[in-house]
């Protein structure tokens, strides 16, 4: 097969993978093509060839080759075989149909150089091997077992200090998590500070329970103090929700005085805090958290989502004191029940073995190597964070939020218009972009020199109309 060396490149990315086989013998393709390895007019292999080579079947790299073609990366003669389409480079992003990268999802990036599907594999034999089977498929006990929440203590340490096991939970994802604790201080009618460009979670939770929420102006160090004791003298709120580090959409990071002033205000208001944390472990030296400052008035919830996978449905919560972590267990019993017994598992065999760190770490890197890939293409005044998983996109005078992320959509880029974001108020000229969930850093690049020609193009009186 040394007429084909791009083959054994494919071959990986599939063993590697987690799409359909067919969508990354696409891409895989489409990288081919775009380092050179497939010029313009190159004849491809044929596809039972194709199929052999890498132990799959014919169907699959059929529509493989569908895909492509829709993609305009290559065309088929009938008894000539199949080429790549000359100007296929440069055509990827000019179909209209749905968006082929999705730059939506605020995913962790999957490593490149860890066989993630090969551990995974690998680790769920060793716990069906060494576990009861009924056990991990059985209900299981609310908030983890005493073990878990060890785990949970020692993983979250870093950023909140160490922690007794009766004020730990685990919980199945950061949003069970912090519904619990919201419900948990609430009742209907309420009112809950929040950023004026907040996560959207808080708000679909505050819909849930029938709470108000009220937005707080935020500066380059996150929500502004004064600010947030005006809005708390002249709406009393119950509680405080905020991200402090890595803020969800706009990047900003709180200074450590800046948590200082913030946990002043709220000592004075009365408030309690609930610190939604899903990123400060993608930094080498993460600021304490707020729950590290005021033990006694701040929920702390630590996803995994952001940091391994969103797929092992893990949140760590830390609570004030005992009673807290009673009150808030009841809760997450409520609304989600339990844990996934065979996921727990999983996770807890990569906390034991140092797995979690090894996988965290090469995130890391990859997340910093898309960064800078980020910066290099869009180029300067847009928020970023070098170690985090999105952009605050920074549009033209000429381009409304809503407008350009439908346009862009029609370029074939799937983006989040601000108006996702905004709790009160015009929203910004503003659009996140999610770095994590392109298949890899080529894939990437090649989507934000797209948004960056949606960014350039100065949009005609007639667009208006899109929303």
């Amino acid at each position: 097969m040394s007429a084909y060396p791009y083959l054994a490149h494919w071959k990986e990315e599939i063993s590697r993978s987690p799409n359909a086989i067919y969508m990354t013998l696409a891409d895989a393709l489409a990288l081919s093509i775009r380092k050179g390895d497939l010029r313009e007019g190159d004849r491809l292999p044929p596809q039972r060839t194709i199929a052999e080579y890498l132990g799959t079947n014919l169907t699959t790299v059929t529509r493989a080759f569908t895909e492509a073609r829709r993609r305009g990366l290559i065309d088929a003669t009938v008894g000539r075989g199949t080429f790549v389409r000359v100007g296929a480079g440069e055509s990827h992003w000019r179909h209209t149909g749905p968006a082929v990268v999705d730059l939506t999802m605020n995913l962790p990036p999957i490593p490149q150089e860890s066989p993630l599907q090969r551990i995974i594999q690998s680790d769920i034999a060793a716990i069906l091997k060494q576990q009861d089977l009924n056990s991990l498929m059985s209900y299981r006990v609310t908030g983890g077992t005493q073990e878990e929440r060890q785990l949970g203590a020692k993983w979250i340490a870093p950023v909140i200090g160490q922690r007794r096991t009766d004020e730990i939970l685990v919980s199945p994802g950061a949003q069970s998590a912090l519904a619990a604790t919201v419900s948990t201080h609430t009742q209907p009618g309420d009112v809950i500070v929040t950023d004026r460009i907040a996560y959207p979670g808080i708000r679909t939770i505050a819909a849930q329970f029938d709470l108000i929420l009220v937005g707080v102006d935020s500066d380059m160090d996150g929500m502004m103090p004064d600010q947030l004791d005006r809005v708390c003298a002249e709406h009393h709120p119950r509680m405080l929700y905020c991200i402090p580090t890595i803020h969800n959409p706009t990047t900003a990071t709180m200074s450590l005085q800046r948590r200082k002033d913030i946990l002043k205000v709220a000592q004075h208001h009365h408030l309690h805090i609930a610190e939604d944390d899903p990123y400060s472990l993608l930094m080498d030296n993460p600021l304490p958290a707020l729950a590290a400052l005021d033990h006694s008035r701040v929920s702390y919830v630590a996803t995994l989502a952001k940091t391994l996978s969103p797929g092992l449905r893990i949140a760590y919560v830390a609570l004030p004191n005992a009673d807290m972590t009673r009150r808030v267990a009841a809760a997450i019993r409520a609304i989600a029940l339990t844990n996934a017994g065979l996921l727990s598992a999983l996770t807890a065999r990569w906390m034991q073995t140092g797995q979690a760190h090894t996988i965290l770490h090469a995130i890391q890197k990859e997340l910093r190597l898309r960064q800078s890939i980020a910066r290099r293409v869009l180029g300067e005044g847009h928020c970023m964070n070098p170690d985090g998983p999105h952009v605050w996109l920074k549009l033209p005078d000429w381009w409304g939020s809503a407008d350009f992320v439908a346009y862009a959509r029609r370029r074939g880029l799937a983006l989040v218009p601000s108006t996702v974001f905004t709790i009160s108020g015009e929203p910004p000229q503003r659009a996140r972009i999610a770095l994590g969930s392109a298949p890899d850093a080529a894939s990437l690049e090649e989507s934000l020199h797209g948004v960056l020609s949606v960014l350039q193009h100065k949009r005609s009186p007639g667009f208006a109309d899109i929303v």
